[in-house]
């Protein structure tokens, strides 16, 4: 087995170790039934899925109870056993005939029950022959009659077999009596929040998270439920929707139909003390009791309790009966109730929202205090204040507050408002909407500009490229007179777009940068950097170096909303990657404390790759994880970038060009030629990992065609490399005349590049001084070394010792080489490290082969590995995680993308295993 597959599940402890004991039971030959029983959606598919995977060499058969099929006599049975048909053969002909006439593959008289049973005992007992055998069905309780008196009298029967058969059911059946159960509960409170931590969503205030746990009774799908399907209010201060906006447009489960059932029943009072409850974000008694007295009805006229109940209700409820409630509620909120002044503004603001979801039309009381309470959530105000719980209150309260109100101007300036807050927090697509609004009403110059520059942010968060330089510039020219410093910052976002329209558009960026003299200068961070990047594309680089050092001496925290992305680019530029790292790390911390999440996408992606330049892989990759849920939370697909980059590290030639052929088709199809550049340059890593160097030459020398910012240096040295050793000094050497003008940054980055790219110039020419040239090497890696660069110095080491090696100074490169091997093995750069493994053998040292740093698969793509290893199809992984089948087939390619593999066949081995054995030493 490559694996021990313990995919510990949150809270699940005792009942894997139970299931464990039994699968050890039957490999040592004594056979087991069990009745795994638990409430729906408590969690007995995903243990189900558990023991599939631990199954390892057993055989395993899997099938489920059919809520329609439950009047088909032996159907399930049938489906159980289908893939055991071939060892009917082996039984006596009686015992073949009863289960030929059951499973209705021969017509006859309906055998008798003692028979069939001993005829499904020995085909179970005949099919484990070969391997042990686990049989595992779901949904008992929806089983035929005939299937579960059959399947229980041979579970009774097993000792002797080396057969397991599990039961999932909801409730237990008297014909089950004598076999073992085991119950499944809900998880403690401190599992409930560790998966609703784990799952993707906007952040949860402590109180809204506290009554979710309590209302889920620990119910993982409930849990997960709630967290996907509420809106960001809900989730940051329990502020449920309008009518109609519970079901999220997904499928109704079966438990959710039979609850809207019995609510249907309930009398009408019952129905609204629901709705009360449901709508009521706190759980505040007293507020409930005063409540339902404003509705004339009893606060206990109803005992009915379920996980699910909430959506349910608002699912099913009208919106008169809706606005009734949260009338009510409004009228109940009293704020001199509260303890303090916190406490006093919650109820403030809860009694805003109520009186906005009862209005019918425009109200401008209702208006005015959702503006006093997304004020208040943003601090007094402003913005500065905010945190990441209040501010997508803030962006939700506006946004209703221009809906209800009546006044044009009021209505513009407020539209204005919740445009600004959506964008901060992260929710640019709907701010198109709220500018058409704003626009429909009096708008003063002022006003007129921020709509555009508004518009035109938006349109470069969801489309940076060429189609939103015109609408930044038009932003620019209105802003120019009005506001000089809100013009720069709006012009250097032409610029960037610019940037990454990159080769596609290549007239764009040079126009861009010429028209930025034309507006006044400024000192202010903004004005800084759109003089250093209209000076790199106008000028050079030389003419940037000052300019980009003065901008990253002046960048603050309050500087990162709108400025992030270009001081990032600043440091890459400079090829600073201790500023590349700190102002991404920081830039992360701050958009937690404050929501801003518009920000945190391009925090946590710059992140990932800068630690993977600096060989801090293992880190990267968690990372990763994390930007992923950035860019789900933002609509975003920034994270893709930084997912190719560590897959070129690693190596994996298939799975990697895979990848960046994606990168690259979405580069052309979006208009990002910044996109194709860092394509060729990732393709041109694959390569030279691969010791393919032709191929690298090729990408890298497409790379270069365009100077893209930032990626272009990286390409360079890619092609270094890549020209020296396929016999092209030329390119070599005009790729090293480029680093050279680089090394004038003063980084390592730049002046180990630099150095490195003479070592290989120089080691490639006809008259190759041996002591320069060691020399040159050892000044990168101390470059390299020197700045943290992980990746850099172990590849430097890496092509030092192959240069030894050639040299014949054997012992030397095998130490150059075996600390490149280790750095490699330890980073998981998985085909450097196979180059350096056999240029180590080639020197006659022996390699022993190490397990390589992989990446982290969320807790719910392990879920889904798992359970597609056990054989699951797209289908049933998704009936049993509440997933549609096309979901689970995205998570699927991206499990196979962070694991370098192409199918599930290679899953099982994958994922991470033990240490292989030691190779022997090579010729």
């Amino acid at each position: 087995m490559a694996q021990d597959a313990r995919h510990r599940l949150l809270g699940r402890q005792r009942e894997q170790d139970h299931l464990d004991d039994l699968l050890r039971a039957v490999r040592d030959g004594r056979g087991r039934a069990l009745v795994l029983r638990g409430d729906a959606g408590i969690g007995k598919t995903a243990l189900l899925g558990h023991m599939a995977a631990q199954a390892g060499e057993m055989q395993v058969i899997r099938a489920g109870g059919v809520e329609a099929e439950s009047d088909l006599a032996y159907s399930a049975l049938q489906r159980l056993c289908d893939p055991l048909l071939p060892h009917l053969d082996e039984l006596a002909s009686a015992e073949r005939e009863a289960l030929s006439v059951a499973f209705g593959l021969s017509g006859g008289k309906a055998p008798e029950e003692r028979l069939l049973e001993t005829a499904l005992l020995g085909l179970l007992t005949a099919a484990a022959a070969d391997a042990p055998l686990v049989c595992l069905v779901d949904d008992a309780q929806w089983l035929d009659q005939p299937s579960r008196e059959l399947l229980a009298a041979v579970g009774r029967r097993l000792d002797a077999a080396p057969v397991a058969l599990v039961l999932a059911a909801e409730r237990c059946d008297e014909g089950w009596s004598g076999l073992p159960e085991l119950l499944v509960s809900g998880l403690a409170d401190g599992d409930a929040r560790a998966l609703l931590d784990a799952t993707p969503a906007a952040p949860l205030a402590p109180r809204v998270r506290d009554r979710m746990v309590a209302e889920a009774e620990g119910n993982p799908f409930a849990l997960l439920d709630l967290a996907r399907e509420v809106s960001p209010a809900e989730l940051a201060f329990g502020f449920a929707g309008v009518a109609g906006g519970g079901a999220g447009g997904r499928p109704v489960t079966r438990v959710e139909a039979e609850l809207a059932r019995q609510l249907a029943e309930l009398p009408a009072d019952a129905r609204t003390l629901l709705v009360l409850r449901a709508v009521e974000p706190t759980g505040d008694t007293e507020l409930l009791k005063r409540a339902a007295h404003q509705l004339g009805i009893s606060p206990d006229a109803t005992e009915l309790r379920h996980p699910l109940l909430r959506r349910v209700v608002w699912r099913e409820t009208d919106a008169a009966t809706l606005r009734a409630v949260h009338r009510a509620l409004a009228d109940a909120t009293d704020a001199t109730d509260a303890t303090d002044a916190t406490d006093a503004d919650g109820a403030a603001d809860r009694r805003a929202w109520h009186l906005a979801q009862a209005a019918v039309g425009a109200d401008e009381r209702a208006a005015a205090a959702l503006q006093r309470s997304a004020y208040r959530a943003l601090g007094a105000g402003g913005h500065s204040a905010a945190t990441s719980v209040s501010r997508p209150i803030a962006a939700v309260f506006l946004e209703r507050a221009v809906a209800l109100t009546p006044d044009p101007a009021d209505r513009t300036r407020r539209a204005l408002a919740a445009g600004r807050a959506l964008l901060d927090a992260g929710v640019p697509a709907r701010v198109p909407d709220l500018l058409d609004v704003a626009e429909l009403g009096p708008m003063d110059l002022a006003q007129q500009a921020d709509a555009a520059r508004l518009r035109a942010q938006a349109s470069y968060i969801l489309h940076p490229g060429a189609d939103a330089v015109e609408p930044l510039v038009a932003a620019t020219k209105q802003l120019a007179a009005l506001d000089p410093a809100a013009a720069r910052e709006t012009h250097l976002a032409a610029l960037g777009a610019g940037i990454w329209a990159g080769r596609l558009d290549t007239g764009e960026l040079r126009r861009i940068a010429k028209a930025a003299a034309d507006l006044p200068a400024g000192d202010e961070l903004a004005g800084i950097l759109l003089r250093a990047f209209a000076a790199w594309a106008t000028d050079g680089f030389d003419d940037a170096v000052p300019l980009l050092r003065q901008a990253l001496h002046a960048f603050s925290d309050d500087d990162v909303p709108g400025l992030l992305w270009f001081a990032i680019n600043a440091a890459v530029v400079l090829g600073d990657v201790a500023m590349w790292l700190d102002i991404s790390e920081r830039a992360a911390r701050f958009a937690d404390a404050t929501g801003q999440l518009s920000v945190l996408p391009t925090a946590l992606t710059n992140r990932t790759v800068a630690l993977g330049h600096s060989g801090r892989f293992s880190e990267a990759w968690q990372v990763l994880v994390e930007a992923e849920k950035a860019d789900e939370l933002t609509g975003q697909t920034s994270h893709i970038v930084a997912a190719v980059v560590l897959e070129a590290y690693r190596g994996r030639e298939k799975t990697a060009l895979e990848l960046i052929e994606v990168l690259e088709r979405d580069g052309r199809q979006r208009g990002l030629g910044r996109l194709i550049g860092a394509a060729e340059y990732a393709r041109a890593v694959v390569y030279n990992g691969l010791g393919n160097y032709p191929l690298a030459m090729e990408a890298a020398l497409r790379g270069i065609a365009y100077q893209n910012m930032s990626v272009h240096h990286w390409t360079l040295t890619e092609l270094v490399e890549a020209a020296a050793r396929s016999g092209a000094p030329a390119a070599a050497a005009q790729a090293r005349e480029q680093l050279a003008a680089w090394s004038s940054a003063g980084t390592p980055w730049a002046l180990g590049a630099h150095a490195l790219a003479d070592a290989l110039v120089g080691a490639s020419g006809d008259q190759a001084d041996a002591e320069q040239t060691e020399a040159r090497f050892r000044t990168a890696i101390e470059h390299f070394a020197g700045g943290a660069l992980g990746a850099f110095e172990a590849r430097t080491r890496l092509l030092f010792g192959e240069w030894l090696r050639r040299q014949n100074r054997r012992a030397q490169a095998r130490a150059e080489l075996r600390s490149a091997h280790e750095a490699f093995t330890a980073m998981g750069m998985e085909a450097f490290a196979e180059r350096a493994g056999r240029e180590q053998r080639a020197t006659g040292e022996t390699v022993r082969k190490r397990t390589v740093g992989a990446p982290v698969l969320t807790p719910q793509e392990n879920q889904i590995a798992r359970l597609a290893v056990a054989g699951d199809s797209n289908a049933e992984i998704g009936a049993q995680l509440f997933l549609s089948p096309r979901t689970v087939e995205w998570h699927l390619r991206k499990i196979f993308t962070k694991l370098g593999i192409a199918s599930r066949r290679e899953l099982a081995d994958a994922l991470p295993g033990d240490d292989a054995a030691e190779d022997g030493p090579g010729a």
